[in-house]
Protein backbone atom coordinates (compact mmCIF):
# COMPACT_ATOMS: atom_id res chain seq x y z
CA UNK A 1 0.00 0.00 0.00
CA UNK A 2 1.08 3.54 -0.72
CA UNK A 3 1.31 6.29 1.88
CA UNK A 4 -1.55 8.17 0.21
CA UNK A 5 -3.78 5.13 0.76
CA UNK A 6 -3.06 5.18 4.49
CA UNK A 7 -3.83 8.89 4.59
CA UNK A 8 -7.07 8.41 2.63
CA UNK A 9 -8.15 5.54 4.89
CA UNK A 10 -7.44 7.60 8.01
CA UNK A 11 -9.35 10.62 6.66
CA UNK A 12 -12.34 8.51 5.63
CA UNK A 13 -12.47 6.76 9.02
CA UNK A 14 -12.31 10.13 10.81
CA UNK A 15 -15.14 11.43 8.60
CA UNK A 16 -17.21 8.31 9.32
CA UNK A 17 -16.83 8.86 13.07
CA UNK A 18 -17.66 12.56 12.59
CA UNK A 19 -20.86 11.75 10.66
CA UNK A 20 -21.82 9.17 13.29
CA UNK A 21 -21.28 11.77 16.02
CA UNK A 22 -23.44 14.33 14.24
CA UNK A 23 -26.16 11.72 13.80
CA UNK A 24 -25.89 10.84 17.49
CA UNK A 25 -26.36 14.52 18.45
CA UNK A 26 -29.44 14.69 16.23
CA UNK A 27 -27.87 17.01 13.65
CA UNK A 28 -28.42 14.48 10.83
CA UNK A 29 -31.58 12.66 9.90
CA UNK A 30 -31.50 8.92 9.26
CA UNK A 31 -31.51 9.34 5.47
CA UNK A 32 -28.66 11.85 5.55
CA UNK A 33 -26.68 9.59 7.85
CA UNK A 34 -27.11 6.61 5.54
CA UNK A 35 -26.27 8.69 2.46
CA UNK A 36 -22.99 10.02 3.88
CA UNK A 37 -21.97 6.72 5.41
CA UNK A 38 -22.58 4.96 2.07
CA UNK A 39 -20.45 7.57 0.27
CA UNK A 40 -17.71 7.21 2.87
CA UNK A 41 -17.80 3.40 2.75
CA UNK A 42 -17.44 3.66 -1.03
CA UNK A 43 -14.45 5.97 -0.61
CA UNK A 44 -12.96 3.59 1.94
CA UNK A 45 -13.24 0.65 -0.46
CA UNK A 46 -11.70 2.73 -3.28
CA UNK A 47 -8.90 3.78 -0.91
CA UNK A 48 -8.10 0.18 -0.06
CA UNK A 49 -8.37 -1.26 -3.61
CA UNK A 50 -7.81 1.71 -5.95
CA UNK A 51 -6.15 -0.13 -8.84
CA UNK A 52 -8.53 -3.07 -8.92
CA UNK A 53 -11.63 -0.87 -8.74
CA UNK A 54 -10.27 1.58 -11.30
CA UNK A 55 -9.58 -1.26 -13.73
CA UNK A 56 -13.04 -2.79 -13.25
CA UNK A 57 -14.73 0.60 -13.80
CA UNK A 58 -12.45 1.20 -16.81
CA UNK A 59 -13.53 -2.08 -18.36
CA UNK A 60 -17.18 -1.40 -17.59
CA UNK A 61 -17.12 2.10 -19.09
CA UNK A 62 -14.77 1.22 -21.93
CA UNK A 63 -12.17 3.84 -21.03
CA UNK A 64 -8.46 3.66 -21.71
CA UNK A 65 -7.05 4.08 -18.21
CA UNK A 66 -8.30 3.26 -14.73
CA UNK A 67 -7.64 6.74 -13.42
CA UNK A 68 -9.90 8.16 -16.14
CA UNK A 69 -12.67 5.91 -14.86
CA UNK A 70 -12.25 7.16 -11.30
CA UNK A 71 -12.40 10.77 -12.53
CA UNK A 72 -15.57 10.06 -14.51
CA UNK A 73 -17.21 8.48 -11.46
CA UNK A 74 -15.99 11.33 -9.24
CA UNK A 75 -17.39 13.98 -11.57
CA UNK A 76 -20.70 12.09 -11.78
CA UNK A 77 -20.97 11.88 -7.98
CA UNK A 78 -20.09 15.58 -7.73
CA UNK A 79 -22.95 16.46 -10.06
CA UNK A 80 -25.32 14.35 -7.97
CA UNK A 81 -24.21 16.13 -4.78
CA UNK A 82 -24.54 19.57 -6.38
CA UNK A 83 -28.04 18.69 -7.58
CA UNK A 84 -28.98 17.47 -4.10
CA UNK A 85 -27.71 20.73 -2.61
CA UNK A 86 -29.68 22.69 -5.21
CA UNK A 87 -32.88 20.84 -4.29
CA UNK A 88 -32.30 21.47 -0.58
CA UNK A 89 -31.65 25.19 -1.11
CA UNK A 90 -34.69 25.50 -3.36
CA UNK A 91 -36.91 23.80 -0.76
CA UNK A 92 -35.52 26.05 1.97
CA UNK A 93 -36.17 29.18 -0.11
CA UNK A 94 -39.77 28.09 -0.69
CA UNK A 95 -40.27 27.45 3.03
CA UNK A 96 -38.80 30.86 3.91
CA UNK A 97 -41.09 32.56 1.38
CA UNK A 98 -44.14 30.77 2.77
CA UNK A 99 -43.22 31.61 6.37
CA UNK A 100 -42.61 35.25 5.44
CA UNK A 101 -46.05 35.44 3.85
CA UNK A 102 -47.71 33.90 6.89
CA UNK A 103 -45.91 36.26 9.26
CA UNK A 104 -46.83 39.27 7.13
CA UNK A 105 -50.49 38.24 7.08
CA UNK A 106 -50.54 37.65 10.85
CA UNK A 107 -48.75 40.94 11.50
CA UNK A 108 -51.27 42.79 9.38
CA UNK A 109 -54.10 41.13 11.31
CA UNK A 110 -52.52 42.11 14.63
CA UNK A 111 -52.09 45.72 13.45
CA UNK A 112 -55.73 45.82 12.29
CA UNK A 113 -56.95 44.52 15.67
CA UNK A 114 -54.79 47.06 17.52
CA UNK A 115 -56.23 49.89 15.44
CA UNK A 116 -59.76 48.65 16.19
CA UNK A 117 -58.97 48.54 19.91
CA UNK A 118 -57.53 52.05 19.84
CA UNK A 119 -60.65 53.37 18.11
CA UNK A 120 -62.89 51.82 20.77
CA UNK A 121 -61.02 53.55 23.59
Amino acid sequence: MYAVQYIAIAVVLILMVYVLGRYGRGEFEWGDFLFWEAILIGLLVVSIFPVQIANEIRKLLGLGRGLDALFVIGIGLSYILVFRIYLTVDKTEREITELTRKIAIELEEINRRLEEMEKKH
